[in-house]
């Protein structure tokens, strides 16, 4: 089947340099996926512009009525920035780092790679880190990296 890398991204400037620094300590990789995750919608909540958001189960409907301009924009920073080549790019709705696991028992990925802003203590522990989730839940290895301190 091969070898399959899913990359992290939220299109910020810490999940740009974690791609970065990381990426060069992969063995090489049969297949890279880039992906970025949208919150859930309440469909009971109205948007800025006045319409209900309809229900939907199926995600790519969610993905086009919560964002999918904010995720396109977050995978092609992420895809200029670190210059990807062959990279297939992902959006996916929910809790990111539920989403993450799940997208990586599908594929299967062989490494999940994603940053952190390096953010601790307190902050942490309330706000709960998408990265100590998917280290935790994960079906393959997790590259982390801390961008810096705080």
């Amino acid at each position: 089947m091969g070898s399959i890398a899913l990359l992290c991204t939220d299109g910020s400037d810490y999940a740009i340099e974690a791609l970065r620094t990381c990426l060069p300590l992969l063995a090489p990789v049969d297949r890279m996926v880039l992906v970025t995750v949208e919150s859930p919608v309440d469909p009971e909540v109205e948007t800025g512009t006045g319409f209900i958001v309809e229900r939907s189960t199926d995600p790519s409907n969610q993905i086009r009525t919560t964002g999918d301009r904010l995720a396109k924009t977050h995978l092609d920073r992420t895809v200029e920035e670190v210059g990807l080549d062959e990279v297939q790019l992902r959006a996916v709705v929910g809790h990111a780092g539920k989403a993450i696991c799940e997208l990586a028992a599908s594929l299967p990925a062989s490494v999940v790679v994603i940053g952190t802003s390096g953010h601790g203590g307190v902050r942490r522990a309330i706000i709960g880190s998408t990265s100590d989730y998917v280290i935790r839940h994960a079906g393959c290895p997790v590259l982390v990296h801390a961008v810096g301190q705080g």
